[in-house]
């Protein structure tokens, strides 16, 4: 669906000031499990890694060790300088739904680089926070096929569990997953970051089935909360690029905005007014839009692992300023106040749509 703003943009798309670049993301150390190295995709990575000068070593069994230190802040920054090359276990063959998202979830990786201190991942996944990468992604690739199905388009998400864009130039997974699913027709592929180096995207096939998608904030929960990515400028610059028609210089995808997670941090419409016109701005020309609308959630075990994480962060995780939410199976989780969540979705819905007539709403949740 074409989608473009009904204001007239600024003349310069995308401002010059705060675009910082993300660094590219070298881990101080490359572990590969034995029966990882046997892929030949997993030889893909080692030889991407190894070009790079990157400390390498195979251990001697398909079990991750070493990660642990005195406490619970050396584990995590041993686990977070740390790429682990793995093979994905059976389980990791059986796809689970993930609406409203996707209909799928395939995890090209699990553990992310960025040190965004309000991390989903936290009560997510168990152990230490390492980036592990799955050495046999062409057979996880080849297993989607199964999940298809004929009478509509099957979506699949590859970025719950990590920041694709912030390990590509480590392992080349993303480009693998867009080529594909450029080549099944009736399947899209979906992606989001917060990281910005899209170049190596730009000219590979995807017959338009990728959804390329980046996380948007503030400057100011951006710069606070959200270390190792990139600026929001920069972000809004590589969705620029890749929305951008092919005859261009641009990747011509189908892209999308994801406002996450909001915040009613002061002066929040201003803030956000601001950021929604400069997405205005970066995008005026016709292109394929969406938006997906994430207000802040948290539950009691990733509040406790974030603690330990990040012990001075200023993140806002007052229970009594919240409003339990419970899911069938007990769990609870932690998302702003009925009236509070009213008045945010409110301003969201109609800002975007005075900006976007034309880019849909996929949720606000």
């Amino acid at each position: 669906m074409s989608a473009q703003p009904t204001q007239k943009p600024i003349s310069n798309p995308v401002k010059n000031t705060h675009l910082m670049t993300s660094r590219l993301w070298m881990p101080r150390q490359v572990l590969f499990t034995p029966d990882a190295l046997e892929e030949p995709f997993g030889q893909q990575i080692y030889t991407r890694v190894t070009d790079l000068n990157l400390p390498v070593t195979v251990l001697k069994t398909n079990r991750l060790t070493g990660l642990r230190g005195e406490d619970d802040r050396q584990t995590y920054r041993n686990a977070k300088q740390t790429l682990a090359v793995v093979k994905a276990p059976p389980g990791t063959f059986r796809l689970q739904p993930i609406p409203p998202s996707a209909d799928w979830q395939m995890n090209l990786a699990e553990g992310c680089p960025a040190h965004c201190q309000y991390c989903y991942l936290a009560g997510s996944l168990q152990g230490p926070p390492v980036t592990r990468v799955f050495a046999n992604l062409p057979q996880m690739l080849a297993n989607t096929t199964a999940y298809e199905q004929p009478e509509k388009t099957t979506t699949f998400e590859v970025s719950c569990y990590t920041d694709v864009i912030g390990i590509e130039h480590l392992t080349g997974g993303l480009a693998e997953c867009i080529r594909h699913f450029g080549n099944r027709p009736g399947t899209q592929l979906r992606f989001v970051t917060k990281y910005d180096q899209v170049d190596s995207l730009l000219g590979l096939p995807h017959n338009g089935r990728t959804r390329a998608r980046v996380s948007l904030n503030t400057d100011g929960i951006a710069r606070r909360l959200e270390g190792g990515t990139a600026s929001i400028e920069a972000r809004l610059t590589a969705l620029r690029k890749l929305a951008m028609p092919r005859e261009k210089g641009g990747g011509g995808y189908p892209v999308g905005v994801v406002l996450a997670p909001i915040m009613p941090v002061e002066n929040w419409r201003e803030q956000y007014t601001d950021l929604l016109n400069r997405v205005a701005a970066a995008l005026d020309f016709p292109c394929d839009l969406t938006v997906e609308f994430i207000s802040h959630r948290f539950t009691p075990g990733s509040k406790s692992v974030l603690e330990t994480w990040y012990p001075n962060t200023s993140l806002d995780m007052d229970e009594q300023g919240r409003a339990p939410k419970r899911n069938k199976f007990g769990g609870v989780k932690y998302v702003y106040r009925p009236d509070e969540m009213k008045d945010l979705r409110s301003f969201f819905y109609t800002e975007w749509q005075q900006r976007f007539p034309d880019a849909p709403i996929l949720y606000w949740t």
